[in-house]
């Protein structure tokens, strides 16, 4: 019999395993280019194959660059920089950064594009100003590096691009863009687009609809990541409808995705179910004899609600 201790670092072993295949099949510059064509602007009219045979540049890069500052202009000038350390906070790495020409252009003009798979849309802070605060770091961290002193003509756009693997019920199958935008509060002017259109962060949110959604790119991500699917099932999919070739690589992630999945998905389905009954019912009986009836009945209806109720008022330790 394993012991607690053991059954949790097995499971956590597992989870790092699962994440990393993950991390490596979504940087396939075939995978890559399915999201780049329905998320980017510069990539809509141009054909997936297009895309990744001529417009991601260079090799995508796992889990190697600095998010924060004390580091990450170490790299060097022709480097993508993946990760960004501080001295207090620790080393959190890009899930995945690469660079992409932008087609058509008459100089060799680069985005870079940072990708993350998220599986809580419930951390302590909302998404999307983590996906901002990725954003304006890739910015920031180009000084010295892509350009010096006042070149500022030289700062690449730069997107981030979140998968949202379990959101909550009001975002499942959606893809939500933020940008910065021109607006004329007194007169009318009209800036060039590429002045101030430098970053824009990008939410991709599943879900596991009762049907197919009439969206490739949403389809697509559902067989990546579906639990419910088998790895044959998978694999014939991929190649059948969205005509991505089963090399050995995309075969073997694909493989250890599926092999591990079922082990992860069902020691955190268990501990899932007995911690999440034992935290609803703390939050219920909290705003119960608090008489807070508004905000229990908003709770029972509204998970995004609750979720945030139980950060306020539960101890830390049950909502692990």
């Amino acid at each position: 019999m394993e012991t607690t201790i053991a059954q949790t670092l097995n499971a956590a072993d597992e989870k790092s395993k699962y994440d990393a295949a993950c991390k490596r099949l979504l940087s396939e510059k075939i995978i890559l280019a399915w999201i780049m064509k329905h998320c980017i602007q510069e990539f809509y009219n141009y054909d997936v194959n297009e895309i990744a045979e001529k417009y991601i540049d260079g090799t995508p890069q796992i889990s190697e660059i600095p998010v924060f500052p004390d580091t990450t202009n170490t790299t060097q000038v022709h480097g993508t920089g993946v990760e960004d350390t501080t001295i207090t906070e620790g080393t959190i790495t890009y899930d995945i950064r690469f660079f992409a020409i932008l087609p058509d252009s008459k100089k060799r003009v680069r985005l870079i594009i940072n990708l993350e798979a998220q599986n809580d849309f419930y951390p302590d802070y909302p998404i999307i100003k983590r996906a901002i605060y990725y954003c304006s770091r890739m910015i920031s961290s180009q000084y010295g590096t892509k350009f010096t002193n006042a070149h500022y003509e030289k700062i690449k756009k730069v997107y981030s691009i979140w998968i949202c693997i379990n959101p909550p019920k009001y975002r499942e199958n959606s893809i939500t863009k933020y940008s910065i935008t021109e607006e004329n509060l007194f007169g009318t002017v009209k800036e060039h687009q590429e002045h101030y259109d430098l970053i824009t962060a990008i939410m991709i949110c599943l879900g596991k609809p009762e049907k197919e959604q009439n969206h490739e790119l949403l389809n697509l991500l559902d067989i990546l990541f579906s639990a419910d699917t088998n790895k044959q099932e998978k694999k014939t999919i991929l190649e059948t409808e969205f005509n991505i070739p089963m090399t050995q690589q995309i075969e073997n992630e694909v493989n250890i995705m599926c092999n591990l999945s079922d082990g992860v998905e069902r020691r955190g389905f268990q501990r899932g179910i007995q911690q999440g009954k034992a935290s609803i019912n703390m939050l219920n009986s909290l705003l119960l004899n608090a008489n807070r009836m508004d905000d229990l009945k908003r709770a029972i209806v509204d998970e995004e609600y609750q979720a945030q109720l139980m950060k306020e008022l539960l101890p830390q330790e049950a909502n692990l």
